[in-house]
């Protein structure tokens, strides 16, 4: 089994990769037995229940993944925005950098920050790391993650189905709503202002029509050019022009004023560009315009990007989120896009607590491209990675083999009918294995495009990147279409005619969450994401040169939804504060339906969708509000907790509400593919009915909590409050029974944690049983391979030399570590950490071992433990392996 191999050592490895069918079977793992008590009942695992979960080949492109070279360094005091000084902390940084240096710790400064996030981004070798830490006048040292530009579907409604599905509509046409006087910064790859829905000329010009009526300010803070993935720098100019497409969607939503008609269409906007045209960007680039956003003014900031998986509210982008909306910044941010890959998904900055954080919802109509066959028109979504799709000409469909069975799906290249001759198309049905490999099965077969669809209701981001290249159209159907298709076939041949121009359909998974949106909690165990937007399928603008309108899905488009609604309240009340708007948009939400079994009648996951869909006209006139919009109980092992929630009247009337309490669905163990229950936790009111004094507020306790018998299982649903006028809603989840009791160092199924070997190339392969030689040579080093199965709080890794007898010792007695890290979210996939057998003195001089034997120990603190509780670490000690380095006495060849 391979993983790819880390370019130097680590804390966190990269991601691996191509681990193969042994570790498909060992997703699969069947949630732990529950104790005696009041047993929740298993209504099946995501895997059972349809989820395609990720597998080792899957790429997730939104997960954390550290730059190697490159780190954030948080120092001692308090930024600007918080009460402390900009000279002080400029002082601290310059004293910090000097002891850096000082003690044998060369690192370049690339970014200082000292208004919202007090710190620097700096340039260094990763096995300093470790030194640095122990610096005086250092509080924290981050990795600089890469984030992905998010790559939505290109499938699509018009928005202003989306528009009607939250009563934005209403505000526009009743109240005169758009947003104006209000100003909203996208932080994202930039706006298209030559777009004439955005203010533009039509004319495809960088250099023109900037600032103008609509887009009024912003910067490029990177160029066309940069992505950090491929170590491209930064080159910034005055121009934030969007050359990538994502940024100008995302404004359209916000506020286009044209044939696209987005929710706020009188805003000002706010470019910040921190993406190139393609690739990825990086956290210190973001940090920075965050910083710019704050400085220039913005009331509105939108984020639809993110680091999944990072999940630990102290990351930087997240500490700077709170601090934006301390300094009455509404800051909107997208929950992210992992959600088949389950709990523990989202990421930074979205787990900030003050932020709103936002889920997808399937909007109602399909707005696509499509083609005629079998006598209906056909919505279709173009598979990234692969040709464009025709506008004209016929293929005759041949069909892979029939539904739900292996040849139907084309895994096997070799069961794939060969194509007869040109003009011929393969219909496959998703599943078992990636899209890649099925495009590649029907190309190598000689089909002219391959006509993929769905095994499930609702939308999807295909992709068919990878080797081979695919260069035939790879489009996906949705699966009623698909399966019509396969009964037509079976009784006649069936042409599938390419068309030009877009079709509006009914989407059958309307008003149901998206199937990609993430799910949470935090590390922290705090309830996200706090309420949901439609961004399945959305029509917005798209740059000039992309075709000037397009549709997307994502929670990248489910954000920016909100943060125009954000702008139409503000414009209605100015005073409102960032809690005030996130409070009334939660309050008056309207929990959904459970998307894997809507007919079921259960409500979905309240950790996934939070307070549930926007209900604008609620929020904007609703007279009523609880001052608590949310509740994050933590863990259950001590027992029901009561709960007050403050209720307020802003009406001259008084109020009486009957007190209620709905359930989500819940979810258990393993994270990857959970397990969903029916499981009701413990919810008292303390009173039916509850009265609120005109002008005046009312305090109302609740009892929360579970009896479940079971460590691990995430549960919640929502306080209601009905009245005659308004229905109010308060979210609260937790997680049951005792956090640090739930396993960590998760074995996928292959006996994780292990030792691992160098393939020769670029991967690493688990070491065969008994001692294995090491040479240090061209990467062959001691590499672990693990996976964590939950946040973790610290990792230490030790290395231990062992003498005659058996005896082991440190290898670094005075420090005991080599390595240690804090605050790693959970493993998308299993991770490998490299060792090249060099450890930093409590003097901080670097030494490297000789050769002979050893044993490496990698230590986890569970999320929230004590680390003086024995009980709340997992230990993992490789066997005994040997060094045996030609030319020691320097740090192995990596």
């Amino acid at each position: 089994m391979q993983f790819t191999r880390p370019d130097l050592l680590r804390p966190r490895g990269v991601l691996a990769a191509g681990a193969g069918a042994a570790l498909v079977a060992g997703l699969l793992v069947a949630p732990p037995a529950l104790a005696d008590g009041d047993q929740p009942e298993l209504l099946g695992t995501a895997s059972e229940l349809g989820v395609e979960i990720p597998t080792p080949d899957d790429v997730l492109d939104s997960a954390e993944t550290a730059i190697p070279g490159r780190w954030l360094v948080e120092v001692d005091g308090d930024p600007v925005r918080r009460g402390g000084s900009a000279s002080a902390n400029s002082k601290t940084q310059d004293r910090v950098h000097q002891r850096a240096e000082d003690a044998q710790i060369p690192m370049e400064v690339e970014e200082t920050f000292v208004a919202g996030w007090n710190g620097m981004s700096v340039a260094m070798d990763d096995t300093d790391v470790a030194k640095l830490r122990d610096v005086q006048g250092v509080r924290a040292v981050y990795p600089v993650l890469e984030v992905q530009m998010p790559e939505p579907a290109d499938v699509s409604p018009n928005d202003v189905h989306g528009n009607a599905m939250t009563g934005v509509d209403q505000l526009q046409q009743v109240d005169g709503l758009t947003g104006e006087g209000v100003t909203v910064a996208v932080i994202d790859s930039g706006i298209d202002y030559n777009n004439p829905d955005l203010g533009g000329s039509g004319v495809d010009d960088e250099r023109a029509d900037f600032p103008n009526d609509r887009v009024v300010g912003g910067y490029d803070l990177v160029g066309d050019d940069y992505d950090s993935n491929a170590g491209i720098p930064v080159a910034p100019d005055e121009f934030p022009d969007d050359c990538g497409g994502h940024g100008t969607h995302v404004a359209g939503i916000v506020g286009a004023d044209g044939e696209v008609l987005g929710v706020a269409p009188g805003v000002d906007l706010l470019s910040y560009r921190v993406f190139g045209c393609d690739g990825s960007s990086s956290t210190d680039v973001i940090l920075e315009a965050m910083e710019r956003a704050l400085e220039d003014g913005a009331d509105v900031v939108n984020m639809s990007l993110g680091a999944a998986f990072a999940t630990w509210q102290d990351y930087p982008t997240a500490q700077l989120a709170d601090v934006l909306t301390a300094h009455g910044v509404s800051l909107v941010i997208s929950a992210g896009n992992e959600g088949t890959a389950g709990t523990f998904s989202s990421g930074a900055p979205g787990v900030a607590s003050e932020a709103i954080t936002v889920a997808s919802v399937d909007n109602t109509h399909l707005r696509s491209p499509y083609a005629e066959a079998a006598g209906a028109e056909i919505a279709y979504s173009v598979a990234g990675g692969g040709a464009e799709a025709p506008t004209s000409g016929e293929l005759s469909l041949i069909s892979a083999g029939p539904a739900g069975t292996e040849a139907g799906q084309a895994c096997d290249p070799s069961a794939v009918p060969t194509a007869s001759g040109p003009g011929e198309a393969l219909l496959v049905e998703r599943g078992v294995c990636s899209f890649h490999e099925k495009a590649a099965a029907g190309q190598a077969a000689g089909y002219d495009a391959v006509i993929l669809y769905n095994n499930a209701p609702g939308a999807v981001n295909p992709s068919v990147e990878g080797e081979p290249a695919i260069t035939i159209p790879v489009v996906l159907v949705d699966q009623a279409d698909g399966l019509a298709l396969q009964e037509a076939l079976a009784a006649a041949d069936v042409s599938w005619a390419w068309q030009e121009g877009t079709v509006t359909l009914e989407n059958p998974t309307a008003g149901l969450v998206s199937e990609f949106s993430s799910y949470g909690l935090t590390a922290e165990l705090q309830l996200k994401p706090d309420v949901a937007a439609p961004g399945g399928s959305i029509w917005s603008t798209l740059p000039l040169e992309l075709g000037g309108q397009g549709a997307k899905s994502g929670t990248s488009m489910a954000a920016p939804h909100v943060a125009g609604a954000a702008a139409l309240m503000l414009e209605t009340s100015p005073e409102l504060t960032p809690g005030e708007v996130k409070a009334a948009m939660m309050s008056s939400a309207d929990p959904m339906t459970w998307s894997l079994s809507p007919d079921a009648g259960y409500l979905e996951p309240v950790h996934r969708q939070g307070a549930g869909l926007l209900d604008m006209v609620g929020a904007v006139h609703g007279t009523t509000r609880v001052d608590e919009p949310t509740i994050s109980l933590g863990e259950g092992e001590n027992g029901p907790q009561t709960v007050t929630l403050t209720v307020s009247n802003d009406s001259a009337t008084e109020q009486t509400y009957q007190v209620g309490v709905r359930h989500g669905i819940a979810t258990g163990h393993p994270t990857y593919n959970p397990a969903f229950y029916e499981a009701d936790g413990i919810a008292e009111p303390a009173a039916d009915t509850v009265t609120v004094p005109a002008g005046g507020s009312t305090e109302l306790s609740v009892i929360l909590g579970e009896d479940f018998g079971a460590d691990g299982i995430i549960y919640g649903g929502w306080i209601t409050l009905t009245g005659a006028e308004d229905d109010i809603v308060v979210p609260f989840a937790g997680l049951s029974g005792d956090y640090q009791a739930l396993p960590v160092l998760d074995d996928q199924g292959m006996g994780l944690p292990a030792m691992g070997v160098s393939d020769g190339a670029d991967g690493v392969l688990l070491a065969p049983e008994g001692e294995h030689t090491y040479t240090m040579q061209n990467g062959d080093i001691p590499y672990l391979v693990y996976h964590f199965g939950y946040p973790v709080d610290r990792l230490e890794i030790t290395a231990y030399t062992v003498k005659g007898g058996g005896k082991a010792r440190p290898v670094n007695p005075s420090v005991g570590l080599i390595d240690a890290a804090d605050h790693l979210g959970r493993s998308p996939q299993p991770e490998v950490y490299g060792w090249d057998g060099s450890y930093a003195l409590k003097n901080q001089k670097t030494k490297t071992v000789k050769n002979g034997e050893y044993i490496l120990e990698m230590r986890v603190l569970k999320p929230l433990g004590d680390p003086e509780n024995p009980d709340h670490w997992e230990t993992f000690t490789s066997p005994q392996f040997t060094i045996d380095d030609p030319k020691p006495g320097r740090p192995g060849a990596r």
